[in-house]
C-alpha cells in the first residue's frame, strides 16, 4: 500500500500546530500508518520538520500570490496577506519555533523570498505615505510574522475568534504602522 506523502504532512502539520513536542511515534499514530512507515518517509525529526518548512513555504508563497501585495494601497495589501495567510498561519508559528531552521548555511531561500516580498509591501507603504517611516521594513514583516503566529496560537487555544483573525492582526499591526500626522 502506498503511502500517502501529502497527507501525512498534513496531519504532522496539524499535530505539531497543536503539540510541538509531539514524538514521531504520535505523528505516526495521527497519520494512520506505523513508526517503520513513517521512518521510510522521513529519516528522523528533522527531515519531517524539513519537509514541513517546505509546505509552508510553499503555501506561504501561493497565499502572497493571491493576496496581489504589489496592488492597490499598502494597507489594502497588508489586510489582504494576512486573510490570505490565515489558514497556513498555524503552521508558520510552528515553524518559527524551530531553531534548526534558521541556523547555520541550510536556510531554506523560501524564507528570504517570503521576507523580500513583504519587506517590499511595507517599503511600498512608507514610499506611498501609508506607513510610518521610522519603522524600518524589515522590522514591519518581522512584526507581522509574530503576529501571524500569535494570532494562530490565540485561535487554536480558543482565545480568540477565527473569525476576528485577520481584523486583530491588521488592526494591530496598522495601527502601530499608519503613518500619523507631522511623522
Amino acid at each position: 500500500m502506498a503511502v500517502d506523502r501529502d497527507h501525512v504532512l498534513r496531519t504532522a502539520a496539524a499535530l505539531l500546530t497543536r503539540k510541538s513536542t509531539a514524538t514521531m511515534d504520535e505523528v505516526a499514530r495521527a497519520a494512520g500508518i506505523s513508526r517503520a512507515t513513517l521512518h521510510r518517509q522521513f529519516a528522523g525529526r528533522d527531515a519531517l520538520v524539513r519537509a514541513l518548512e517546505a509546505l509552508g513555504i510553499a503555501e506561504c508563497e501561493a497565499a502572497l500570490d493571491a493576496a496581489r501585495p504589489d496592488e492597490g494601497p499598502a494597507a489594502d495589501a497588508v489586510r489582504r496577506v494576512v486573510r490570505a495567510v490565515e489558514p497556513a498561519a498555524a503552521l508558520l508559528a510552528f515553524l518559527h519555533t524551530e531553531n534548526q531552521l534558521f541556523e547555520g548555511d541550510q536556510v531554506d531561500e523560501g524564507w528570504n523570498r517570503l521576507d523580500a516580498r513583504l519587506t517590499a509591501l511595507f517599503r511600498r507603504g512608507q514610499e506611498s505615505g501609508e506607513f510610518r517611516l521610522d519603522l524600518p521594513p524589515v522590522w514591519l514583516t518581522e512584526a507581522l510574522y509574530g503576529l501571524l503566529a500569535s494570532g494562530a496560537w490565540a485561535v487554536a487555544e480558543g482565545r480568540v475568534a477565527r473569525n476576528d483573525y485577520t481584523h486583530l492582526i491588521v488592526e494591530l499591526l496598522l495601527g502601530g504602522a499608519l503613518r500619523r500626522e507631522g511623522s
